[in-house]
C-alpha cells in the first residue's frame, strides 16, 4: 500500500482538527452549561436545587462514552440498566429527602474496574475473553457498599489484562476485550496500568468517579499519568472479596477521581468490614470515627512531618522536573509542613533493583488465589489458570498471544504452592519492609514520605501501607505527572490532609485537551489511527 508524504498527512490532520474544533464549539453551545469536571459536591448541590437529575447525569456520561471511548478505550462495557438505576435514585431523592439523609454517592454514576465483580448484566472478565460469559456468585464487597449508598454502577472500566498479570510484553492499558487504552493528555504517552481505564475515564469525564485496584502501583501510577487523584488504601481497609486477585497480601481496592474530596467520599463508602474478606475485620480498627471526609482540611499540611528520600527522585537529568518538585517542596514548607530531607531507606537497591522476592511470592500467590476465584464462579468457560493459558493458546488471534505472549501466566502456572523458595521470599519481604520503610517512618516520626509519580509504590506494596497521588504538573509535551504521599498502615487520615492541603494550594489539574476530537465521526477516527496519531 502506497504511503502519503508526511506533509500531506500533516495538512490533512490540521484540516480535521479545525473541523473537529468547530463541531465541538457548536455542540457545547447547544447543550448549555457543562457537567464536565463537576465534583460530587457540585452534583449533589444541583440535585438538591432540582437543576439536575441522575437520569440527566447518566445520559451525559453515556454521551461522553459514546463520543470519546471509541479511541480512548477507557470503558470496556456500559451497564444496560444504568438509566433504570438513575430513575430509581431520582425517585428515592424525591420521596426520601430531606427527611432521610442520603449518602454523598447517592445518584452518582461510578465506573468500576473490570476485575471487580458485579452480579448484574455486566461481565467481569479482567479484560480477558476467557472469562466472557462467566457468572459471579455475588457482588464484590465494595460494590455491595456502593449500591447500599445509592451509587449507580455505570459500567466497567478497562484495564491491563489480568490486572497486568498476563505478560511483560503486554502494553500497559491493553486487554483482549478492551483493546489499547489511550492517555487522554498525550496519545503517545502510556496510560499506565493496571487500573488504566479507571484513570482514563475519570480524567476524561466518562464518569463522576471510578474504582481501581492495586497490587504494586496499579492505582498510583495510572492516576499519576492521567492527572487524577488516586488513593491506595491500607491492605484490608477495603474488601477484596469478589475481585480478580493477584495476592491478598498486597491487593487493595481504592478510588480514582478528579479531586481529593471526591476520592475521600468514595473511600468513606467502600471502607469497612466484609464477612467475605477476613482482613477487613482487623483493618477496620484504622477507620476513624466520622469517616475520612472530615480530613479534607485546607490547612492539612500544617505541622506534618514529610520525609524526602532522594533515591526516589531519579529524573534522569531532567532539570525541569527537578525544578518543579523543588517548587512543590517550597509549597509544602510555606503551608506549614516540616520537610525532613536526604533520608535513606535500608536495602533500597535490593527492594527496587536487585530483589526477586516480590516476583517469586506474587507468582505463587497469583496461581493459588486465581484458581480459588475461578473455582468459586457460578459458571465459567475456565476454572483454573491452566485453563486460561489453554484458552489463550486456542484463541491466540483473539488474545494476541503471538504479539504479547503470556509469560507471567506461564511463570505462575509453573509454581507449586508456597514452598521453601516462596517462604524465604515472604520472610525477606517482611524484613525489607520492617527494616526499611517502616523503620524510617517510625524513627524519624514522619507523617508521610513524599515521592514523584508512583515511585513509592513498591515500598507501600510490601508494607501493606496506603498512599495518595495528586496531580503535580505536565511536561512540555503535555504528559501529566503526580506527587505521591505514603505512610504507615492506617495513616489515611493524615495522607488525605496532606494531599488535600497540597491540592488546594496548587490546583494543578486541568482537563485533557479533547475538545478537538470528541465529536469526530468514526471514519475520521479511523483516518487518525491510520496516520499513527491514535494508538
Amino acid at each position: 500500500m502506497a504511503q502519503a508524504s508526511p506533509s500531506h498527512f500533516s495538512s490533512f490532520l490540521l484540516i480535521l482538527l479545525l473541523f473537529a474544533l468547530s463541531l465541538g464549539q457548536q455542540t457545547t453551545a447547544g447543550h448549555g452549561p457543562s457537567i464536565k469536571e463537576a465534583t460530587i459536591d457540585d452534583l449533589q448541590l444541583a440535585f438538591k436545587h432540582k437543576q439536575l437529575t441522575s437520569r440527566q447525569l447518566v445520559q451525559f456520561y453515556l454521551g461522553e462514552i459514546s463520543r470519546l471511548n471509541p479511541f480512548l478505550k477507557g470503558v470496556i462495557e456500559v451497564n444496560p440498566d444504568a438509566l433504570y438505576l438513575a430513575d430509581k435514585a431520582d425517585y428515592e431523592r424525591k420521596t426520601k429527602a430531606p427527611s432521610v439523609s442520603l449518602s454523598k454517592l447517592h445518584g452518582i454514576p461510578i465506573l468500576v474496574k473490570d476485575s471487580i465483580a458485579t452480579e448484574d448484566k455486566l461481565n467481569t472478565t479482567a479484560g480477558s475473553y476467557a472469562l466472557l460469559g462467566s457468572v459471579v456468585p455475588r457482588d464484590a464487597g465494595v460494590v455491595t457498599k456502593l449500591r447500599k449508598a445509592g451509587a449507580i454502577i455505570l459500567g466497567k472500566a478497562s484495564l491491563s489484562e489480568w490486572v497486568y498479570g498476563r505478560s511483560n510484553e503486554t502494553p500497559p492499558g491493553w486487554s483482549g476485550r478492551g483493546g489499547q487504552g489511550v492517555n487522554p493528555y498525550n496519545f503517545n504517552a502510556t496510560p499506565s496500568g493496571s487500573s488504566s481505564g479507571s484513570a482514563i475515564s475519570a480524567a476524561a469525564n466518562l464518569a463522576a468517579v471510578t474504582l481501581g485496584t492495586e497490587t504494586d502501583g496499579s492505582i498510583l501510577s495510572p492516576s499519576s499519568w492521567n492527572s487524577v487523584v488516586g488513593i491506595k488504601p491500607t491492605i484490608g481497609l477495603t474488601s477484596r472479596a469478589g475481585v480478580v486477585p493477584i495476592s491478598p497480601r498486597q491487593d487493595t481496592v481504592g478510588p480514582i477521581a478528579r479531586t481529593v474530596s471526591d476520592a475521600a467520599y468514595v473511600l468513606d463508602v467502600i471502607a469497612g468490614i466484609d464477612s467475605n474478606d477476613p482482613a477487613t475485620i482487623e483493618a477496620s480498627r484504622y477507620i476513624p470515627k466520622g469517616g475520612y471526609a472530615q480530613f479534607l482540611r485546607p490547612d492539612g499540611l500544617r505541622g506534618k512531618r514529610i520525609g524526602i528520600v532522594r533515591a526516589l527522585f531519579n529524573f534522569g537529568g531532567d532539570a525541569s522536573l527537578t525544578r518543579t518538585f523543588e517548587q512543590h517542596f517550597n509549597t509544602l514548607r510555606k503551608r506549614g509542613a516540616v520537610l525532613v530531607d536526604n533520608l535513606e531507606i535500608a536495602h533500597f537497591d535490593e527492594i527496587y533493583y536487585n530483589s526477586s522476592s516480590e516476583t517469586i511470592a506474587l507468582a505463587a500467590e497469583f496461581k493459588i488465589y486465581l484458581n480459588t476465584y475461578l473455582k468459586n464462579l457460578v459458571a465459567s468457560p475456565v476454572r483454573s489458570l491452566a485453563d486460561v493459558i489453554a484458552f489463550n493458546n486456542k484463541n491466540s488471534k483473539l488474545e494476541k498471544v503471538k504479539e504479547y505472549g503470556q509469560g507471567r501466566l506461564l511463570e505462575a502456572e509453573a509454581t507449586n504452592g508456597i514452598g521453601n523458595a516462596e517462604k524465604a521470599a515472604l520472610v525477606n519481604l517482611a524484613k525489607l519492609s520492617k527494616n526499611g520503610f517502616e523503620k524510617l517512618v517510625t524513627k524519624k516520626r514522619l507523617d508521610a514520605v513524599v515521592a514523584p509519580s508512583a515511585t513509592v509504590s513498591t515500598l507501600l506494596a510490601i508494607a501493606g501501607s496506603p498512599g495518595v497521588v495528586v496531580p503535580a504538573g505536565y511536561t512540555k509535551d503535555g504528559v501529566p505527572f503526580g506527587i505521591s504521599f505514603g505512610g504507615l498502615r492506617g495513616s489515611e487520615p493524615k495522607l488525605i490532609e496532606i494531599a488535600y492541603g497540597f491540592e488546594q494550594a496548587t490546583k494543578i489539574r486541568k482537563p485533557p485537551p479533547l475538545k478537538k476530537l470528541q465529536d469526530l465521526e468514526p471514519h475520521f477516527i479511523w483516518v487518525l489511527k491510520l496516520m499513527g496519531v491514535l494508538l
